[in-house]
């Protein structure tokens, strides 16, 4: 799933070539070059908002791998449990 980048110009110009974009995958729509909405198919809307998403499902969700983590490693160590 590709993400469609339109100004806000062009989408009030052509709303239906959005909605169609929109099937596809999200369409961020620009103030200036800013990203400022988002248009989500209601599919895409309602698993976003899914009050039973497990964790399979959102680690599974369209266009996930394409964000990037910068995740550092733990420096803590685990310690021996007291068992006193």
């Amino acid at each position: 799933m590709m993400a469609t980048t339109m100004s806000s110009r062009e989408f009030n110009q052509n709303v239906s070539s959005a909605k169609r974009a929109s099937r596809q995958g999200p369409v961020l729509i620009t103030d200036r070059g800013v990203p400022a909405h988002v248009l989500l198919s209601i599919e895409d809307y309602r698993r976003l908002t899914s009050a039973n998403k497990g964790i399979l499902e959102a680690l599974s969700m369209p266009g996930l791998s394409e964000i990037e983590l910068d995740i550092e490693p733990t420096r803590d160590l685990p310690r021996a449990a007291e068992l006193d």
